[in-house]
Order: C-alpha cells, then sequence, then structure tokens
C-alpha cells in the first residue's frame, strides 16, 4: 500500500486484486475495498470494478441467486446493461447512469444477469454496512436516475447518487451519512469541490489520470482521504476525459465480521447466515432465473474475527 504525505493530508493508495465473481460462470473484477490494512469507507464495506469487457469474448455477467444479509448494495453502470431479480419479488434493470440500491438487511437474495443485447459490460459494485440498530432492516429496493450536474468552472460534471455534493442531493435515504457520486473531468481540468469535513473519502478512478489532493491515481486505483478536510481538489491530467467515482461517509464506528455476502457482528452470525441459506428460508426465493443457486461455499475452520476501520 502507497502513503502520500500532502501536507497535513495522507492519501492512501489502495491496491487492487482480481478476483473472479459469480461462480462456475465466473467474470473478473477488480477489488479494491475491503483490504487487510482498509475495511471500511465510512460504512462502505465493498468495491468491486469491472470492465470494459467485450460480452462475446468473456460471457458477461450471470450470477446465480445469492444471497445477502447485513448490508447494502449499489450497483452503477458506465455501459451495459443488468437485470436484477430478487426474493422481494422486485424484476428491474441496471443502467447506465442509473442507481439501483437493494437493502439486504435481515436477508434477501438476488440474480445479475446482463442482458442479450449488451456488447461491452462496464461499472461498479459496491457494499455499504448496515449500523447494528439497522441490520436486520426489512429487504428494499430503490431506483434513481441523477441529472448530470455542471462542476465548477466547467470542469466536467457529476451524477450524485447518494448523498449530496457540486449543490445537488440524491433522495434515496440511507442508514448512514454517505456520499455516492459519478464525475467526469473534461481535458486538463481542475475542480475544487465542498465535502462534509467529517467525512472520510475514496475515490476510484475508472479512466484518465486524477489528481487526488495532488497524488496522481491510474485507472482502477482507489485513492483514500481522512475526514478533516472541508474542500477537495481534483485534476484531471490526461488529454481526454477522465471518469472516476467518490464515496465516503463518517467513519463506520462498529467492528464487523464479512465472509461471503454476508456482514455480522460475530462468528456465530455469519455461521448461522450461512446455515440459513443452506437450510432454511431467511433469504426468500428468486422467480425466473434459469437454474439453480449459488451454495455457500465452505466456512474456515478458525473463528472469523471481527475488523473495523483502520485508523
Amino acid at each position: 500500500m502507497d502513503y502520500v504525505e500532502i501536507g497535513r493530508t495522507t492519501v492512501e493508495v489502495l491496491p487492487v486484486r482480481d478476483v473472479p465473481l459469480g461462480g462456475p460462470r465466473a467474470m473478473t473484477v477488480r477489488r479494491t475495498l475491503p483490504q487487510r490494512a482498509r475495511t471500511l469507507i465510512g460504512a462502505w464495506c465493498f468495491v468491486d470494478h469491472y470492465g470494459p469487457d467485450d460480452v462475446a469474448d468473456t460471457g458477461g455477467m450471470d450470477v446465480a441467486p445469492h444471497p445477502h444479509t447485513g448490508l447494502q448494495t449499489v450497483s452503477w453502470l458506465f455501459t451495459g446493461e443488468i437485470e436484477h431479480r430478487d426474493s422481494l419479488g422486485v424484476h428491474a434493470f441496471v443502467r447506465p447512469g442509473e442507481l439501483n440500491l437493494m437493502t439486504g438487511g435481515h436477508g434477501i437474495s438476488h440474480s445479475e444477469v446482463s442482458t442479450p443485447s449488451t456488447t461491452v459490460l462496464h461499472g461498479v459494485q459496491l457494499w455499504v454496512a448496515l449500523p447494528d440498530a439497522h441490520r436486520h432492516a426489512p429487504r428494499d429496493f430503490q431506483h434513481h436516475a441523477p441529472s448530470a450536474v455542471p462542476l465548477p468552472g466547467g470542469a466536467g460534471e457529476a451524477r450524485v447518487f447518494l448523498g449530496t455534493l457540486a449543490g445537488d442531493t440524491s433522495p434515496v435515504t440511507t442508514f448512514t451519512p454517505l456520499l455516492g457520486a459519478e464525475l467526469t473531468l473534461r481535458p486538463g481540468a481542475t475542480v475544487t469541490l465542498a465535502v462534509d469535513p467529517s467525512h472520510e473519502l475514496g475515490l476510484l478512478v475508472d479512466r484518465g489520470a486524477v489528481q487526488l489532493a495532488g497524488t496522481t491515481l491510474a485507472p482502477a486505483d482507489l485513492g483514500y482521504l481522512p475526514p478533516g478536510g472541508s474542500e477537495l481538489t481534483l485534476t484531471n491530467t490526461a488529454d481526454t476525459d477522465a471518469v472516476a467515482v467518490l464515496i465516503g461517509g463518517p467513519p463506520f464506528g462498529e467492528e464487523i465480521v464479512m465472509w461471503w455476502n454476508f456482514i455480522g457482528r460475530t462468528d456465530a452470525d455469519i455461521r448461522q447466515a450461512r446455515e440459513d441459506w443452506e437450510h432454511g428460508d431467511r433469504f426468500g426465493e428468486v422467480h425466473g432465473y434459469p437454474g439453480g443457486r449459488l451454495p455457500a461455499p465452505e466456512l474456515p475452520n478458525v473463528p472469523l474475527k471481527p475488523r473495523g476501520r483502520a485508523f
């Protein structure tokens, strides 16, 4: 992990690793959160970045029904289309520039499949840890298509899908304060944005080269900034548009146990969730997916340990 000291601000550059997603028909994604040294950015606990993938070569996305508990999933696409089905009975589509937020709470299951019309698949999949008081919340699904708002000085535009940025506020409700936005920066542009000083921030670069507080981030890099600053300065050093996803929130004050698709507080929470997926009806049933559901992997023989944010 690289650290760059800029005055009193330390930019932490989180390394990326390739991970197969989705069982036997796995596609490869680039994962930057969680890390061994950093589990959370605000309540954000999971960042996967994929594509642009030629579906003719990769086969696209085909993730059979699988469970979630203790978290919310945030789906955001740059290119392509994904069909979503869940045990709440929701049948929806994930499209570029549109937010789909699913609350797992006590338990939900869903499938994700790229549509036949999709030729290039490209996007991010993010998770948010639910605070202990709400981690057994009812299943829920929200959709929001944010408008593009101009950045100061003609530097580009933002689509704010969670929280407030650049004068725009998302109407989507969350269980902790969150920031989530897609930023497009024009070639050579610099922009300074007002941000909540109580938030820690993460910037995931999709394409181009973006300086975060003076530190250049390449595509797939996730740069982290601690709380404390009321402004965020970004510069596109490339001669083409740069695209990045900005996430943030107040430091999450709880330790979590995160394993497979489950978030709990103890090893026992996770083992019970796995048992309920394999043998119970806690997560409901997904209708309309042409195949079986994903079996849970085997748990380790040692207890799973809680982890919190790095200080």
